[in-house]
């Protein structure tokens, strides 16, 4: 009996000591470095009302850490205090507790955390306009960056929907129309290409949710990116935009000229709608752009500004219809008519009752 006990207790001991350094090997393994060889640094964001806890699911997500679990008991162990808004360099050669203090330490990145709204509708000019603004780059930073050639191949080996269309010499900005429009909050020390890679992975984001509709559809992803800006600027409301994108579609499948005004202020970079064409503009064609040109037929060589997921959303579902023309009122109301006749009667209408936008 007694030998049978001194067994037991044996066995219980080797138990706890195997299960003791299991623990131990797997503890050390979670609080490594990801990956010792890569000294890379990662930008981590950290906002006004992040704590050490929150940030373990960024941590994550950037790869730097290998359970947000394990990180949370070496908050608790390590009890730092001393966590600050900013943008931190990080690297996965980093083991957990030098992540920990460098981020207690409070050593970040110089430069204002900001919010930066970049609206649907802008183009690639805007938005240079936009970045001169607000952080430290210049608005030839911006469009250097996307006229570097070396820069936009890496891109397009990148992300998937980026291709070799945008590289057409007939493009003004190649990145035109894919640097997706939202709220984001950056440092004003972050460089153009830092800037532009938060604007592609949110489109990335947006576009995935889409990509078995895009890759059935028989339009390429640069042709849907392209009609979504043109109806991103024509459609009244968004309600609208698929009707208008329904238009589109019925004009070139019967070999039409789009007719589309917002494609001539973009081919001659007029920015300020308020201008009123003239005839000589209408009819610049030395371009890929002006669908004003009778012998312009089908889509612009490329986008024309950055669309917004609603226009994208029209793009990629038209509405199917017989209508060949539209037009919208002040109010936004967008009216989808068969033929000229028809559509000029609509204007007269609008006219009349003031609600003509000329």
């Amino acid at each position: 009996m007694k030998s049978l006990l001194k067994k037991i207790i044996f066995l219980v001991g080797v138990l706890v000591v195997l299960t003791t350094i299991g623990c131990v090997c797997l503890y050390n393994y979670y609080t490594s470095p990801v990956d010792k060889n890569n000294s890379e640094n990662l930008r981590l964001e950290v906002n006004k009302n992040d704590t050490f806890y929150s940030i373990g699911d960024k941590l994550t997500s950037l790869g730097l850490i290998r359970n947000s679990f394990i990180y949370k008991i070496q908050i608790k162990l390590k009890k730092p205090n001393n966590l600050q808004a900013g943008v931190f360099e990080l690297n996965k050669a980093m083991n957990l507790d030098e992540i920990i203090d460098t981020l207690n330490s409070g050593s970040k990145i110089n430069g204002t955390l900001i919010n930066i709204t970049i609206k649907e509708g802008l183009n690639i000019r805007k938005l240079a306009k936009l970045i001169d603004e607000k952080t430290e780059n210049t608005y030839d930073d911006v469009l250097s960056k996307v006229s570097d050639k070396t820069y936009l191949n890496n891109l397009i080996s990148k992300y998937w929907f980026l291709n070799e269309d945008i590289l057409n010499t007939s493009i003004y900005y190649p990145l035109e129309g894919y640097l997706f429009p939202d709220t984001y909050q950056i440092s004003t020390k972050f460089s153009v290409e830092e800037i532009f890679k938060v604007l592609l992975d949110q489109t990335d984001k947006v576009l995935s949710k889409y990509k078995n509709q895009i890759t059935s559809s028989k339009f390429s992803i640069h042709q849907i990116m392209t009609l979504a800006s043109i109806i991103e600027l024509e459609a009244g409301n968004a309600n609208d935009r698929s009707g208008v994108a329904g238009v589109f579609v019925n004009r070139i499948n019967a070999r039409m000229a789009l007719g589309s005004d917002v494609t001539t202020y973009y081919a001659l970079k007029i920015d300020d709608f308020s201008h009123s064409l003239t005839k000589s503009e209408l009819n610049t064609c030395n371009n890929g752009y002006n669908t004003r040109c009778s012998s312009k037929l089908g889509l612009p060589v490329g986008p024309i500004c950055l669309p917004g997921e609603e226009s994208i959303k029209a793009a990629i579902n038209p509405t199917s219809h017989s209508y060949y023309y539209f037009v919208a009122d002040k109010t936004g109301k967008t009216y989808l008519t068969s033929n000229y006749s028809e559509h000029n009667r609509i204007i007269n209408e609008l006219k009349n009752k003031g609600l003509w936008q000329a």
